[in-house]
């Protein structure tokens, strides 16, 4: 369950589901039940119709009608927006879903009406805003009036649009923000991707940071938690063969399964920064060496560094302390390989 006071945990995982579901509702359950057993905590769907994203003049120019990158002309935008938009029913249809398989439901909502289904009728755990809406100040102020934590993708703009967006949500309410570093690109290429700003945007506001990831793969979002992200959010797809936007640069099942597993394991690798012993006393005295006899040394001889060597176990004297071996006279006839005490000198 989203919570966002317990996001440093590990990284929470969202499965971008988007329109990936094609308009049709038994392919969506059937990518919440496979995110599921991919190990993914949320399943974030897209919450829009054909009159809260494009204007007339886009449609009629038939614009982003894209995909496998290249521009179709068996279809129009607006039949295609048309035809893979969710209606109300289809939301609570799939938020029931999430609740009955243990899965998050979410959704990026495009208008006001969408804001109030999604937190008035829906009760969503946070709102995410797109990137394309990160300089959309008014639907900013009033998303924050929902005094939901709010997930907010950067794509597309600056710092100081970022700041201003932040401004915004803080100043009428919103204190619970998410940033999410994110490259509007579908895909980009590697040095486009940036993962430093993660650390840029969590030094200049303080809030928590995630990485929303258009990348082809699972390169990047793995290395993303090094930098210690809070949610890393995948668009994700049954076949990346399929008609629609965003397969091409979704995760499959296996591809998700390892960002999953990489997230869960790999956020327990980074420790802490404190500089702390793992080894046990006895594998480090297995491990490190001791000041030995490089050669037979009688009683009563006196010790030089020519007699001296250094080999394991670590449970004589510390090969940092030759200085105060040499010129001591052996107490005892010291064999050779045999471990030089302090009672010997």
């Amino acid at each position: 369950m989203f919570s966002y006071n317990q996001l440093k945990e590990r990284p929470y995982i969202i499965a971008e589901i988007g329109a990936n579901h094609n308009g049709d509702m038994e392919l969506a359950k059937k990518m919440i039940d496979e995110a599921k057993k991919c190990g993914a905590d949320c399943v974030k769907f897209q919450s829009w119709d054909k009159n809260s994203v494009f204007s007339k003049a886009v449609y009629e120019d038939n614009y982003f009608l894209q995909d496998d990158y290249r521009n179709r002309t068996d279809y129009t935008l607006e039949e295609i927006v048309d035809k893979f938009h969710i209606g109300k029913k289809e939301h609570f249809l799939l938020k029931e879903y999430c609740d009955e398989i243990g899965i998050d439901f979410a959704s990026t909502p495009f208008s006001k009406n969408e804001v109030d289904l999604l937190v008035d009728e829906l009760n969503v755990s946070f709102i995410k805003v797109a990137s394309m809406d990160l300089n959309n100040i008014p639907f900013l102020k009033y998303i924050a009036s929902k005094k939901k934590p709010v997930v907010l993708s950067t794509g597309l703009c600056g710092l100081d649009a970022i700041v201003e967006a932040v401004d915004c949500l803080e100043q009428n309410g919103c204190t619970e923000i998410v940033l999410l570093h994110c490259v509007s690109i579908y895909p980009p290429r590697d040095e486009e991707i940036n993962l430093n700003n993660i650390d840029m945007l969590r030094d200049n506001f303080g809030y928590p940071v995630g990485y929303s990831d258009h990348s082809i793969g699972v390169v990047a979002p793995i290395m993303s938690i090094a930098k210690k992200v809070c949610i890393i959010e995948k668009h994700f797809t049954l076949d990346k063969d399929m008609f629609g936007w965003d397969h091409k640069v979704s995760a499959d099942p296996e591809e998700l399964s390892i960002i999953c597993s990489a997230a869960k394991s790999g956020y327990k690798m980074l420790g802490q920064y404190r500089r702390r012993i793992q080894e046990s006393s006895e594998r480090r005295e297995a491990f490190q060496r001791s000041i030995v006899a490089a050669n037979p040394i009688q009683k009563g001889a006196v010790i030089t560094e020519n007699d001296i060597d250094f080999k394991r176990p670590g449970t004589g004297i510390s090969p940092k302390y030759i200085d105060f071996v040499i010129g001591k006279c052996a107490k005892r006839d010291i064999r050779c390989d045999e471990l030089i005490q302090m009672t010997d000198i």
